[in-house]
């Protein structure tokens, strides 16, 4: 897959096969304008974004500094917002961010980085904001502005029902935004409740936009905003109106084009196979009939003329599709060739029971080694009074057996002390993120054991990047997918399942995912710790050598994570559970109880436990399963098998 313009959209939409192809496309558009403006001596006048959108984009900007030389000391910044009151030191600042995330990393000068001052005097903003638009002109406009889109369809904190023409002013956040931003600041209650924004006229007088969406949570949104008539509902579609705007995306944020999801719809196209499937299975459940039952009359209908002409008729299409997913249906996930070692690595660790606990108790109970490597501690998701709560019961514990009574003492009046001032959102202490990565390690043995799994095949391997005790994560370590790779030398597994993973709001499923997919080509390829192939009659056979050696070979199957489950047209493998495996499983997640009120989709609009979303995700797609035609089944996971 290369990236590709899509067709019949309003706004002109690159689609790249990843993040970080997309973020390296923005990167180089921002190094070609800095590069060509300082040959000429003219200033460079960028327009910035915060949140996770951009966090590839800045690094890729950082490393082109550092390793290409590129120049920032004639490039002018202009932040598009700020929450309000906020100082400019606090670890939410959008200040604070972006020295983190780019300003401290490169050599622009201090005086050219504008950002929004979240301590403007509230009967003072509207002068400070006209002052803002001032410098904006003064620096000659911006040359070129990066956006991201919220799930609202906000650009910058221009909410639901900001104009056309609107400039930089203080706004209301719509309760959406501060949903979203709740695991920030550690709960909904924290989120500031306004901010300061440039406005969509100003955003708009930019003379070159660029605006990227990543994941598959940003897709209902980027259809809105691409595909549909321009509406203050949406404020992202005012850049319908836009000289010069591309919207940039990953393959996930595209799924809900129309040109994407039914191609069908916009023009002739290429019937591949996979293709055919995802027709035929949406005229399906379109129509409301089994595939068996599909009448060429059902295609005509509905915009397949082509599909039946070139490759019906209709009960040659329903059979086709349908052997294709009885093939899918799998009772026996590691095969009937004795026992098997199965590696499951879970990003967090409740990921393994939450989106394939069923599949890891039919794996036990057919007899094959089944290990988990939970490869984040997930200390952060665990709220401050469960750590209170265990840190009590761990001094009474030891008090009651007169264990180091003394020292865990102290440690309670630490972490006391600390909780007892601590402000909304500031960074645990590293006594408090112990304990916390100490809840989480036992709910995970214990959900564990739940689905049969001992806890001696239980690895913590408590990856570098998601050390930082803060949402924001590092990037990935190449520590980290040494560690990876080392394990998979040590168990030589059969088979390994990944989080397949692309709404994670906070990107941890898509790091590990990119960690293990790294050392899978390392240790299939033969290659050492730099990524540098073996020579095979050389170092390769050095008792000594840290190159990695070629185990046989494993297959590699994705699971989804707790917020999507595959569509019926993607998967490759349906696991069936039984009320019984079913009930397991949920007793598996029910272990996790530090997790109980964390249960949501990005954004809050799922409210419903972990156990409850895997429960109704499992029977859903057992649903969608005898809707087709297909045997009809209790429950089942769904899996797809990953390939280069």
């Amino acid at each position: 897959m290369t990236s590709h313009y899509i067709p019949h959209m309003k706004i002109p939409t690159l689609v790249f096969p990843t993040s970080t192809q997309a973020s390296r496309h923005v990167a180089l558009m921002i190094e070609s304008l800095i590069r060509q403006n300082n040959s000429a001596g003219r200033p460079t006048v960028l327009g910035l974004a915060t949140g996770s959108t951009p966090v590839g984009l800045y690094r890729e900007l950082i490393r082109l500094h550092k390793e290409a030389d590129l120049d920032f000391s004639r490039v002018i910044t202009f932040n598009l917002d700020e929450y309000h009151p906020m100082t400019p030191d606090d670890s939410h600042s959008y200040n604070l961010w972006m020295h983190e995330m780019l300003f401290k990393h490169i050599n622009i000068k201090p005086e050219n980085i504008h950002i929004p001052d979240g301590m403007t005097p509230t009967q003072d903003i509207e002068e400070y904001c006209a002052r803002y638009e001032q410098m904006i002109r003064r620096a000659g406009g911006i040359d070129l502005q990066i956006l991201g889109i919220g799930r609202s369809g906000h650009i910058g904190f221009n909410e639901p029902g900001s104009t056309r023409h609107s400039r930089t002013r203080a706004v209301t956040l719509d309760p959406v935004t501060r949903r979203d931003a709740a695991s920030d600041f550690f709960g909904e209650e924290n989120v500031p409740h306004q901010a300061l924004t440039m406005g969509v006229g100003t955003i708009m007088e930019a003379r070159k936009i660029a605006i990227m969406a990543f994941g598959e949570h940003k897709a209902p949104i980027v259809r809105k905003a691409v595909e549909e008539e321009t509406t203050e509902a949406v404020t992202a579609s005012f850049l319908q109106k836009h000289n010069d705007t591309t919207f940039l995306l990953d393959h996930a944020a595209s799924g809900h084009l129309t040109p994407i999801r039914m191609p069908w719809v916009v023009g002739s196209v290429n019937w591949t196979s996979n293709l055919i499937r995802r027709a035929v299975i949406w005229l399906s459940l379109k129509v409301g009939k089994g595939l068996l039952k599909l009448s060429d009359d059902d295609f005509r209908e509905h915009e397949l003329y082509e599909l039946l002409r070139e490759h019906g008729p209709a009960h040659k299409l329903g059979r086709r599709v349908f052997d294709e997913m009885m093939g899918t249906i799998c009772t026996r996930p590691a095969g009937d060739a004795g026992p098997k070692t199965c590696l499951v690595f879970s990003p967090h660790p409740d990921d393994d029971v939450i989106s394939m606990g069923g599949t890891i108790i039919r794996l036990v109970e057919q007899g094959h080694k089944v290990y988990i490597a939970y490869m984040t501690s997930g200390n952060i998701a665990v709220f401050d009074h469960d750590a209170w709560r265990f840190t009590d019961y761990a001094c009474a514990f030891n008090g009651l057996f007169a264990i180091n009574k003394e020292k865990s003492d102290d440690v309670k009046r630490r972490v006391r002390e600390f909780l007892g001032k601590k402000k909304p959102g500031e960074p645990d202490t590293k006594d408090l993120l112990d304990i916390k990565k100490l809840i989480r390690e036992t709910e995970a043995r214990a959900g564990a054991l739940a689905a049969g799994v001992p806890p001696e095949q239980l690895i913590f391997m408590d990856l570098r990047f998601y050390r930082t005790g803060t949402i924001a994560k590092a990037p990935i370590h190449p520590d980290d997918i040494n560690d990876i790779v080392n394990l998979l030398k040590a168990l030589e597994p059969d088979q390994i399942y990944v989080a397949g993973e692309l709404s994670d709001p906070h990107g941890t499923h898509r790091t590990c995912a990119t960690a293990i997919y790294e050392a899978v080509r390392r240790v299939r390829g033969g290659m050492d710790e730099g990524g540098r192939t073996i020579d095979d009659s050389a170092d390769a056979n050095d008792a000594d050598s840290s190159f990695v050696r070629r185990p046989s070979s494993f297959e590699v199957w994705l699971y989804r994570g707790a917020w999507e489950e595959w569509e019926p047209h993607e998967i490759e493998r349906a696991v069936p559970l039984s009320p019984c495996d079913l009930e397991r499983k949920k007793n598996a997640i029910f272990r996790h109880q530090s997790q109980k009120d964390r249960a949501m989709f990005p954004g809050g609009a799922d409210k419903r436990e972990f156990w409850q979303r895997a429960e109704f995700r499992n029977l859903n797609t057992a649903k969608t399963y005898d809707q087709l035609g297909l045997p009809e089944f209790y429950a089942l996971e769904g899996f797809v098998q990953w390939r280069e």
